[in-house]
């Protein structure tokens, strides 16, 4: 039986996933008006890439995933 520790790791990096995701859109108007910034936009593919590699890997559960990729996906239709 997995202890609450690995549950909180697989969280953590649920979460941490997440937030690399939305890290573009949140970041879209730093610096000055007169500053040149750059956007690292992650494409969608490429986050449910990310995605399918953390269930693969039995980071977050099939629950889990289902959830944020539906998430995911409503974000950007």
């Amino acid at each position: 039986m997995m202890g609450d520790g690995f549950h909180v790791m697989k969280f953590q990096i649920a979460l941490a996933v997440l937030c690399m995701a939305a890290a573009p859109f949140c970041l879209t108007s730093c610096g000055s008006s007169t500053e040149l910034t750059t956007h690292n936009e992650v494409s969608v593919g490429q986050q449910l890439s990310d995605l399918q590699r953390a269930y693969s890997q039995g980071i977050i559960t099939e629950k889990e995933y289902e959830r944020l990729k539906k998430a995911l996906i409503k974000r950007y239709d």
